[in-house]
């Protein structure tokens, strides 16, 4: 396995990703979205999420396919960011046919990021928006760090980001991420620059640092136990995706399996405060050659994707006013 060209969830062919950001707000939005509607599932392992249109992802319902997925900061507010994105796909004629009607069907999730430092105080909901100006933006090419649903993102000791990271399999599949880094959990081992998934790291895509002398998963506990008891929710929202052709039920395997990639890179991961959430994304451009073999190493290499996208997210995060949380190249970045 190895990176594809650009390390990014878009080289899945037909896949495309729009950011939008407000400076001020401190928030954002993210869609993916791919050239015709594709199959995705979810899954949910945080104990705070929030979603929208994800019950629909489960096998046994009538839609399979969707036309696009939505990442979005705003807590609650943030589900509009959907809204927008599903009104820009109706002027495109997309949706789900329903005799002369068009529905666009478009899930999404958010993170919480109303305590970041940025002007909350608004008149109306802005994700609707910022959902709309994501689409308009959508790609192949797209920033990390700062910017889309990753906009004020931020996790224990540092501030969080928008990642992606890519690979292609020996068997000619290809996988990416695309995350909302916003944990809880710390990203980075013992307070010090190297990242906890540095063990998947690829070509330097972090830093290249590798792992501390004294690796010891612990945390000191007095910082810990304080942030604990002040969180309201953090989330870190995720998507996997693939130009295998998969069913719901492999997608929402697919999506199952990465979350080890976020265990991997954020400690602790999952937790109560947090609504961790992954979904799975398949084009179906390119058929499974080894339908014993092939969705085991989908499942490996989405994990290992995700890993290395939550901390290229981190990595490349910029300083920005009134922020509540450093950078990582502010504290680590001359060392």
């Amino acid at each position: 396995m190895k990176p594809g060209a650009k390390n990014l969830i878009t080289d899945i062919a037909g896949l495309k990703v729009g950011n939008a950001s407000d400076a001020g707000l401190k928030s954002g939005a993210t869609v993916l979205l791919a050239d015709k509607p594709f199959t995705a599932a979810v899954h949910v392992m945080g104990g705070a999420p929030g979603t929208r249109e994800t019950d629909l992802l489960a096998p046994d319902k009538m839609v399979q396919e969707v036309d696009a997925l939505v990442l979005s900061g705003g807590s609650a507010f943030g589900l509009d960011a959907a809204s927008g994105v599903a009104d820009g796909l109706l002027t495109l004629g997309r949706g789900f046919q329903l005799g002369p009607v068009r529905v666009p069907i478009v899930p999404g999730a958010i993170l919480f990021d109303l305590l970041n430092g940025g002007d909350k105080d608004w008149a109306e909901n802005p994700y609707k928006a910022l959902g709309r100006l994501a689409l308009e933006n959508a790609g192949a090419d797209f920033p990390l760090g700062t910017v889309g649903a990753g906009t004020g993102a931020t996790t224990m000791d540092l501030k969080g980001g928008l990642g992606s990271a890519s690979l292609v399999l020996d068997n000619g599949l290809t996988v990416g991420a695309l995350v909302a880094a916003n944990p809880l959990g710390s990203v980075v081992q013992n307070g010090q620059r190297n990242f906890w998934a540095a063990p998947y790291e690829m070509e330097a895509e972090f830093g290249g640092f590798g792992q501390t002398a004294q690796f010891d998963p612990g945390f000191e506990p007095d910082p810990f136990a304080e942030l604990a008891a002040s969180a309201n929710a953090n989330t870190t929202i995720a998507i996997v995706a693939t130009d295998a052709a998969l069913t719901q039920a492999q997608a929402t395997r697919l999506a199952t399996a990465a979350h080890d990639g976020m265990a991997r890179a954020i400690v602790p991961s999952h937790t109560p405060y947090d609504g961790d959430l992954v979904f799975a994304a398949a084009t179906g451009e390119k058929q499974m050659t080894n339908p014993m073999v092939d969705p085991l190493l989908l499942g490996h290499a989405a994990s290992l994707c995700l890993a290395r996208a939550i901390a290229r997210a981190i990595w490349h995060a910029s300083t920005a006013a009134a922020d509540s949380k450093p950078t990582w190249r502010s504290l680590y970045g001359k060392s």
